[in-house]
């Protein structure tokens, strides 16, 4: 196939415009050239990518699936230019940190705070994933240091702890679970809940762990952060399970009753993860010594 990142860029620019006029001037081309590019991405994908109509474009089913792979191109290219932006301004170091959902919204901004202040040549670029996803990258080499909640069986990894929280699980203050100090998981399931984000970590594994009883979690609304699950729950909205560390201070402000979890899974004590300490870059080595205390 025998086309580049301009026809790239031409093709999404006339596919958001639903005008070739007007997605050729967006990329600042001719009509006429325009025209021509895209005719010669056609024949070199071998299929008609656009449907040519009286009053534009509209998209074959061949062009809505190059839309978007192209767009998921083009966030790529994005991505690495901010990877290789610190570089450019003169950073002299980048670790690339994976960490789930619990660390990511609870202890990690404070702890990479600290860091960053006594490193500030270095950059960081943190992504969320699930425990399992982050060991195997670690195992893979894709990413030298992740922050995980359980391992992998039959993975090699190092584990050094980091910080010990816990699972609870939330009720607005005037719910009749609200007079308990504790239950069990299967005990709420009847309940509507409030969730994480489909796809964040905390969401794959409290849906892992309704099916693995058998029952199916009926989910109210999702949100992206814990604070905005604690004000969903204190508004009445449903249930929610979330760490220890993610709740305010104050229940009484956002009407929160907590419970504990009896499950041995709810303890969700965080480890550092790496696949051999001893061959960290200089860096990654200095991110897992501030993060575990341990030299």
């Amino acid at each position: 196939m025998h086309y580049g990142l301009i026809d790239l860029r031409l093709f999404v620019a006339i596919a958001e415009l639903k005008n070739l006029t007007r997605g050729a001037e967006r990329v600042h081309l001719a009509p006429s050239s325009a025209s021509h590019r895209i005719r010669l991405l056609e024949a070199s994908i071998g299929t008609p990518l656009l449907l040519r109509e009286a009053r534009g474009v509209k998209l074959t089913r061949a062009g809505e699936l190059l839309l978007r792979h192209a767009r998921q191109v083009f966030a790529q290219l994005e991505q690495m230019h901010a990877d290789l932006s610190p570089y450019a301004k003169g950073v002299r170091g980048h670790v690339r940190l994976w960490a789930n959902t619990h660390a990511t919204h609870t202890f990690l901004p404070d702890s990479l705070s600290a860091f960053l202040r006594c490193y500030p040549q270095v950059s960081i670029t943190l992504e969320e994933h699930t425990s399992p996803e982050i060991v195997m990258a670690v195992v893979r080499g894709e990413v030298e240091v992740g922050v995980v909640a359980e391992s992998v069986e039959g993975v090699e990894v190092e584990l050094i702890p980091y910080r010990a929280d816990r699972l609870v699980l939330i009720t607005p203050a005037d719910h009749p679970l609200a007079e308990r100090t504790s239950t069990s998981f299967v005990d709420v399931l009847d309940f509507p809940f409030v969730m994480l984000h489909s796809g964040s970590a905390i969401h794959t594994f409290t849906m892992n762990a309704a099916a693995a009883l058998g029952r199916h979690l009926e989910v109210r609304i999702q949100v992206r952060s814990f604070e905005a699950v604690c004000r969903m729950v204190g508004a009445g909205v449903g249930l929610g399970m979330v760490p220890r560390s993610a709740i305010p201070d104050d229940t009484t402000r956002v009407s929160l009753a907590i419970l504990e979890l009896q499950e041995s899974w709810a303890q969700r004590d965080l480890q550092v993860c790496v696949r051999n300490r001893e061959l960290l870059s200089g860096f990654a080595a200095s991110l897992v010594e501030s993060l575990t205390g341990m030299p």
